[in-house]
């Protein structure tokens, strides 16, 4: 049987695969969130002016995870500051789950980290998000002191690169 590939490559943020991936994020996290549908206009309104653009070198990047040529997944790293780097929009699509990706593309995104400078990764989330936080406590990151606010955070992380 053949063995079954993922791979991880840099995207700017707007590109077909990249926009329709960050949609199911945003789609997926805020669902959740409301525990309804988002519709099309509050997607539309979560993406707009979100941040994005600064996840490109040299103060950041965006990754797409494809399974087997499909558009999988994807996750961005932002440099904080000369030290540290935040994990973001860590998202792989329903289908894709339980596949080997999600670890692989924390992996790729520690490493798009390192390659910028970053020593140590740092991410927020929500409490409700536990596979999240489940993936992130199995690749070793620990719970921190908060290091930013905002409405939707419940929980900070740290590791070191």
């Amino acid at each position: 049987m053949a063995r079954m590939t993922w791979t991880f490559s840099p995207e700017r943020v707007d590109t077909p695969d990249a926009t329709a991936l960050r949609r199911d994020y945003y789609d997926d996290v805020a669902s959740r969130y409301w525990k309804r549908p988002a519709t099309r206009a509050e997607i539309d309104g979560g993406l707009t002016n979100d941040g994005v653009e600064l996840l490109i070198p040299p103060t950041g990047q965006f990754l797409v995870a494809r399974y087997e040529g499909k558009p999988a997944g994807c996750g961005g790293v932002l440099l904080l500051d000369e030290g540290r780097a935040e994990l973001t929009r860590v998202f792989l699509r329903h289908a894709f789950r339980g596949l080997g990706g999600a670890g692989a593309l924390l992996g790729n995104l520690e490493d798009a980290a390192r390659g910028l400078g970053a020593r140590r990764m740092v991410l927020n989330t929500r409490l409700d998000l536990v596979e999240a936080r489940a993936l992130y406590t199995r690749h070793g990151y620990g719970e921190i002191p908060a290091y930013c606010t905002g409405p939707y955070m419940d929980i900070w992380y740290g590791k070191d690169l």
